[in-house]
């Protein structure tokens, strides 16, 4: 008895034939020429007159003929789907996790849908915001944000200086050079806050992901492990469309 997995695995390469055969099929009922044939004799009107040989042109395609090959191709189509489809109803495994079932007899089509999501989840957690790794934070549990330490920085302010490089003479007055010293006036008290996340948390978030990940693969795996039972349901569609 075949498996659900080897079902899918001849599905595409059915359904490729399948497109092949009704475009075939299409083209040759589209061209009048292939469906049309003739056959015509002469005969002279007298004994004396002249004898021209039979001319006759055979049908080359006959409708019911392409209408027989398609149904055959089709039916082929028509049977595999619907196995992969009846048996999808019954395909179901657990998601474990570390030995822990997340989730339980989940349907093969709830895991393909998972697993998308999973891959989207994925990129967006590994792009999540860190925390600078160059501060020091701790987690205020006031705002719920992380915080740094307080940090006091000098503020200061230009002052101009003067510097007499000469003094004034009774010939010349003086020399002077004016300079600005920065000059304390004031201290900053600076606290950072961030609502990024730490790397460890991050990391571990990742990890999960794609955890979850592996089993949700493992379980469509085993899902698709599942023993089908053929379904003909072309005979039947074709039996009643070409009847």
């Amino acid at each position: 008895m075949a498996k659900l997995n080897q079902i899918i695995a001849v599905e595409k390469g059915v359904k490729s034939k399948a497109l092949q055969d009704i475009t075939a099929a299409h083209h040759k009922v589209q061209k009048p020429a292939l469906l049309a044939g003739i056959s015509r004799t002469y005969r002279p009107k007298d004994e004396e007159g002249e004898q021209l040989p039979p001319e006759s042109t055979r049908v080359q395609v006959q409708a019911e003929d392409v209408l027989r090959e398609m149904a055959a191709s089709l039916t082929r189509l028509f049977d595999v789907t619907a196995t992969k489809d009846w048996a999808n109803r019954t395909a179901r495994a657990d998601v474990t996790v570390d030995g822990r079932t997340v989730l339980a007899d989940v349907p093969v089509s709830y895991l393909l849908f998972l697993e998308k999501q999973l891959a989207d989840l994925h990129a967006f957690v590994k792009k999540l915001p860190t925390l600078d790794a160059a501060e020091s934070w701790t987690l205020d549990p006031s705002t719920d944000w992380w915080k740094t330490d307080p940090v006091r920085t000098i503020r200061t302010k230009k002052v101009p200086r003067n510097h007499v490089k000469a003094e004034a003479t009774d010939k010349h007055p003086a020399q002077v050079e004016v300079y600005y010293e920065d000059v304390p006036i004031g201290y900053w008290t600076t606290v950072k806050f961030s609502g990024a996340l730490p790397a460890r948390r991050v990391n571990e978030l990742v990890e999960r992901v794609e955890k979850l990940q592996q089993a949700v693969k493992f379980a469509r795996e085993e899902a698709n492990g599942v023993e089908v039972t053929d379904q003909r349901v072309g005979d039947a569609v074709f039996g009643y469309l070409l009847g």
